[in-house]
């Protein structure tokens, strides 16, 4: 089977590379060298030429020991002295020491490929090949063009290892972006887990505990009315049996029925009428509604909702939910003939949000789907929500 390698193969394994050492070693190899071609290979050698190479030497072998590091501003000093060395043993060197120039240039260009970027490297090229056409030595004219063309290839690996640093960042920051909202997500859920369980089972079992108490001390006093109590009691726990099942339904993650909203919002009305015991009429077309799955979820978590919120605060003895799709989107609607809330009015959801009522979770849900809400309470006779969500 054939495999192909692609840049972005490349730049994956040249990232993967322990770049400073190496590069600090191989300063010091190629300055070791220019000092020993310098001795064997121009017979004519000034000590000048020999002070510099020295000099170059032992400033390799200190950075290669301390490790310096290779970005910044010391990384900028450190390119620039590699580069004057360069046109020292361009400049000491002549013909006889070409084939070291040429090393030294690809030296030069890993370096600012791998710590720098797109501008530092074609400096260098422009400069150094100015340098080598200008220099009047026969045996480096020519060298120019070839310094060009590999200066050439240089440059656009950074330009595509620097696009690749602005996706990369991009991304890091979409995922920190989505790693936020994810956390604020999850914050709020348990806020509202936490207050329905405090509001819900959590004072009903107060309540039985309390009514234990009590019940203790009726029957030391008189046994029959205690027995009285204690089916009151019982009655008390089978309705708590009741609600605990549909509170942990209603924690489920969502199961959507095929991707088909209408048919899993079915199963869940006729799930909640069985373990509630309330009557539920849902009406709603039989052809999908057309919205995106991450929408579909979020509409069913709030009938969800909506239904554990009948069933545990309106004392409704029957409840309507209706599905339908319009040219506007697809608009839901949950009513129920319970005690409504303690105003009376429709209201939108910035008039909710203004006076600070109405279901908090259903509204940071609507927001989240840039749906319209609303809410009509008709204290006494019941309450209605309805939201429209917009067709993507």
């Amino acid at each position: 089977m054939r495999s192909s390698f692609t840049g972005n193969d490349l730049v994956q394994v040249l990232e993967n590379i322990s770049w400073g050492p190496l590069l600090s070693w191989g300063r010091v190899a190629l300055g070791a060298a220019a000092l020993a071609s310098n001795y064997l290979l121009v017979p004519d050698a000034s000590a000048v030429s020999y002070g510099l190479m020295g000099l170059y030497l032992v400033y390799a072998l200190v950075v290669a020991l301390r490790a310096h590091p290779h970005r910044g501003l010391l990384g900028l000093l450190a390119l620039f002295g590699d580069t004057v060395y360069l046109l020292v043993v361009a400049t000491y060197g002549g013909g006889n020491m070409l084939w070291l120039v040429a090393i030294f240039f690809l030296y030069l260009m890993a370096e600012a490929v791998v710590f720098h970027g797109l501008v530092e490297t074609a400096v260098i090229v422009a400069v150094t090949a100015l340098y080598c056409a200008l220099l009047p030595i026969p045996e480096l004219h020519g060298f120019d063009r070839t310094i060009i063309v590999a200066g050439a290839l240089a440059c656009a690996f950074a330009g595509n290892k620097r696009r690749q640093s602005i996706i990369i960042d991009q991304l890091r920051a979409e995922i920190i972006g989505a790693t936020e909202s994810a956390e604020k997500a999850r914050e709020v859920e348990r806020q509202r887990i936490a207050s329905d369980f405090h509001d819900g089972p959590l004072q009903s079992f107060i309540s039985i505990q309390m009514r234990l108490e009590i019940l203790r001390k009726m029957l030391e006093r008189d046994f029959n009315a205690g027995m009285d109590d204690l089916h009151q009691l019982q009655n008390l726990a089978i309705t708590q049996v009741r609600d605990l099942r549909v509170f942990l339904h209603s924690m489920r993650p969502v199961d959507m029925d095929g991707g088909n909203l209408i048919s899993t919002a079915r199963r869940t009305a006729e799930s909640f009428q069985k373990e509630s015991g309330i009557p539920v009429t849902f009406v709603a077309p039989s052809t999908p509604v057309g919205l995106p799955q991450e929408a579909s979820a979020e509409v069913l978590q709030m009938i969800r909702e909506a239904l554990h919120n009948v069933q545990k605060h309106s004392g409704a003895t029957r409840v309507a939910v209706t599905m339908e799709k319009t040219d506007r989107g697809v608009d839901v609607s949950i009513e129920d003939n319970g005690h409504g809330f303690n105003f009376a009015g429709t209201y939108s959801l910035e008039e909710l949000e203004l006076m600070r009522l109405g279901p908090a979770s259903l509204k940071r849900r609507a927001r989240s789907l840039n749906a319209e809400f609303q809410l009509e309470s008709r204290p006494g006779r019941g309450t209605g929500l309805k939201f429209r969500i917009p067709l993507q």
